[in-house]
């Protein structure tokens, strides 16, 4: 299946590097032009356990990163929002970051999509 997944943080580029390691054809989407090229160049922004192995071995086959939304959009049968939610000065979760991705993705829409928010909980305490 071709998903693509929208944000290249801790949960997007994770969740799109195992998706490609399931077999599935990942297009990766960020807005930030400077993630991406070092993306395509063989880094790694974050740290996990396995992330580079797993890049390493799907990047340019199973995995593409891009900033065109729209094309992602057309080109994948699901589609994983994983954009910060950063709080606001209340301390709700600021879904402004969401919100925009999600319109961005109904205007792209050419047929039916399966599309999910991602989000990670942590623990407290």
């Amino acid at each position: 299946m071709r998903i693509a997944v929208v944000g290249s943080g801790y949960v997007g580029l994770v969740a799109g590097a195992c998706f490609a390691d399931m077999g599935h054809e990942v297009i990766l989407v960020d807005n930030d032009q400077q993630k991406l090229a070092a993306l395509c160049n063989g880094q790694v922004p974050i740290h996990e356990k396995f992330l580079p192995e797993l890049l390493q071995r799907h990047r340019g086959q199973r995995l593409h990163f891009t900033d065109n939304l729209r094309e992602a959009t057309r080109a994948s049968a699901a589609i994983f929002v994983a954009v910060g939610t950063p709080p606001t000065e209340t301390g709700d979760a600021d879904l402004s970051y969401v919100e925009s991705v999600a319109r961005e993705i109904s205007g792209a829409m050419d047929g039916y999509k399966i599309v999910a928010r991602c989000r990670c909980t942590r623990a407290t305490g």
